[in-house]
C-alpha cells in the first residue's frame, strides 16, 4: 500500500509542476508583463486566472488534479489497515 501511496504521490507533484508551467505559459502568450508578474509580483496569478478564465482554466484544474492525488496519497500513506488472521 505504500508503494501505491508514493506513486499516487509523485503524480500529484508531477501535475502540479506541469499545471503551474503551463499557467506561466499562458500568461506569457497574453503578454510579457502578464508573465513576469505572475512570476515575481503577488498574487497576480490570482487575478490573471480571473481575468483570462479561458485560457488559465486548464493549468489551474490540472493543478486541483494534483492536490487531488496529494491528499488520496496522504490517506493512503498514513491508514492502518488491521490484520487479518484467520
Amino acid at each position: 500500500m505504500q508503494t501505491l501511496g508514493a506513486c499516487v504521490m509523485w503524480l500529484g507533484l508531477v501535475l502540479i509542476l506541469l499545471g503551474g508551467l503551463f499557467f506561466v505559459i499562458a500568461a506569457f502568450r497574453e503578454s510579457i508583463l502578464w508573465g513576469l508578474g505572475v512570476l515575481f509580483v503577488p498574487f497576480v496569478s490570482l487575478v490573471f486566472l480571473v481575468l483570462n478564465w479561458s485560457r488559465a482554466k486548464n493549468s489551474f484544474f490540472l493543478q486541483l488534479y494534483g492536490i487531488g492525488a496529494i491528499i488520496v496519497a496522504s490517506l493512503l500513506l498514513s491508514a492502518k489497515f488491521p490484520i487479518i488472521l484467520h
